[in-house]
């Protein structure tokens, strides 16, 4: 059995995304928090869970995408 070194490289790609999410989506929840009387309080907030829902997708497609390479029977 052997890997498949593109699909996991691919994968292993896609998890970088998805940490690169996981720190910005909070990262912009947190500021829109912070000034929350300011006019555009609202697209800022919508704007973080946008980029926290994205970071859960590519999460969940990175890990598809390794446990595919390591295990796919192709």
């Amino acid at each position: 059995m052997a890997t498949n070194k593109e699909a996991l490289a691919k994968g292993v790609r896609t998890m970088a995304t998805s940490l690169l999410f996981m720190f910005l989506g909070p990262g912009i929840i947190y500021q829109a928090f912070k000034n929350s009387e300011h006019p555009l309080y609202i697209p800022v907030l919508v704007l973080g869970f946008i980029a926290a829902a994205l970071a859960i997708y590519f999460a969940f497609k990175g890990i598809n995408r390794i446990m595919n390479a390591l295990f796919d029977k192709n």
